[in-house]
């Protein structure tokens, strides 16, 4: 099984900078060929240096159907790499792209230029959301002076992909990414209830800082989503929210413990009033946000059904 890297970014979001330092570090050195595949050409070039001193063989490709599964077989067999790193270019659509079975993707990157990000996220929010949604790691880069950004950027980036981690750098090195922001809701209140424009904006924040909440009562509406395995006395109160398209709805929502859970109809619309705890949880993995109800009543379909970001 061959190991494959893929470094994802629009032109100029530093993807070969990343590449050439990667390459260079003593515990990423391979005792075989690297087949390095090229997608684009940027305003930065590799060094040839470099390249021989890595054992690395550079291939640079002009179209889409150029890394097809058969031409990546025959990159191959030409080459008998021991491993391959693809920079990825940001205009293809990152759906359309597949290996060859023997081929193992190792790790995603996204890097992003925070100078940049917005226009790119309005503009283009269908090739940046796969482009990011499967990547491990995303590292916004060029972030100087950028700090009061950061939450919102973080924010908008984890709704596409709530497992990645991501990272902020600026000319010095990695940003505190836990940079407070201004919540549109009194995080200091026992109480919080939320709205239809801010359920996910709470979500996420909990998602990362789930302990400034714990011990707090939280209502909101929501449907009521019992997931099939589910075990009894537990359901996940959320909303649907469109992070990118009509083809991009996720449900978006926490196990909470209810004891007649089994007397919720599927998707019924329910007034929720809960306390946030943290414990293991097997619809988890692990340890994660978990809701005890205080309160759940039925109540009418909000305006919107489904949210947006």
């Amino acid at each position: 099984m061959k190991s494959v890297f893929v470094i994802n970014g629009f032109l100029d979001s530093g993807k070969t900078q990343f590449i050439s330092y990667t390459l260079g570090q003593p515990y990423f050195r391979s005792k075989g060929t690297t087949l390095l595949i090229v997608c684009e050409e940027g305003d930065e070039e590799y060094d040839e240096r470099l390249l021989k001193a890595t054992n690395t063989v550079m291939v640079t490709v002009d179209s889409e159907a150029d890394i097809a599964p058969d031409k990546l077989i025959e990159m191959d067999k030409k080459y008998k790499p021991s491993r391959v790193i693809i920079e990825y270019n940001g205009m293809w659509n990152y759906k359309n792209f597949k290996l060859p079975i023997l081929w193992k993707l190792e790790q995603q990157i996204s890097l992003i230029d925070a100078k940049t990000f917005e226009l790119y996220y309005t503009n283009m929010r269908s090739l940046f959301a796969e482009m990011v949604r499967k990547s491990e790691l995303i590292i916004f880069n060029r972030c100087d002076k950028m700090n009061e950004k950061i939450p919102t950027y973080k924010r908008n980036v984890k709704a596409l992909n709530q497992g990645a981690e991501i990272v902020f750098e600026d000319k010095d090195g990695e940003i505190n990414a836990t940079l407070e922001e201004e919540l549109p809701y009194d995080v200091n209140q026992d109480r919080i209830d939320l709205t239809d424009e801010t359920y996910g904006i709470w979500y996420l924040d909990a998602l990362d800082n789930l302990d400034r909440y714990l011990g707090k009562e939280i209502s909101y509406v929501a449907s009521a989503f019992v997931p099939g395995g589910f075990p009894k006395g537990y359901f996940v109160p959320g909303r649907a929210i469109m992070t990118c398209c009509a083809e991009d709805i996720q449900f978006l929502g926490f196990a909470c413990k209810y004891a007649d859970a089994d007397k919720l109809a599927d998707r019924e619309w329910v007034k929720v009033v809960c306390k946030v705890g943290k414990e293991f949880f097997a619809g988890y993995q692990g340890e994660g946000p978990m809701l005890t109800a205080i309160s759940v009543e039925p109540c009418k379909a909000p305006k919107e059904e489904v949210l947006t970001f």
